[in-house]
């Protein structure tokens, strides 16, 4: 499993925004169908809101891929 970490400045980030930051997903459309797919797992759990505050500590896992923020 490839792991990418993605340094914020702010309190959080939306889970959307970082599948598109990280370069998981090219567009926010496509973030938005894996996401409302049950395709993205969101600390080891299925995560439907692509809205979800991801904080500090916070991992995704889309396709092999683990985004941690930091």
């Amino acid at each position: 499993m490839k792991v990418e970490k993605i340094h914020i400045d702010s309190e959080f980030i939306r889970l959307q925004d970082l599948l598109k930051l990280s370069g998981v997903c090219s567009t926010g459309g496509m973030a938005k169908i894996v996401i409302q797919n049950g395709e993205v797992l969101v600390n080891n759990e299925v995560c439907t809101m692509r809205g979800k505050k991801m904080r500090p500590g916070d991992f995704a896992q889309f396709d092999d891929i683990k985004i941690v923020v930091e």
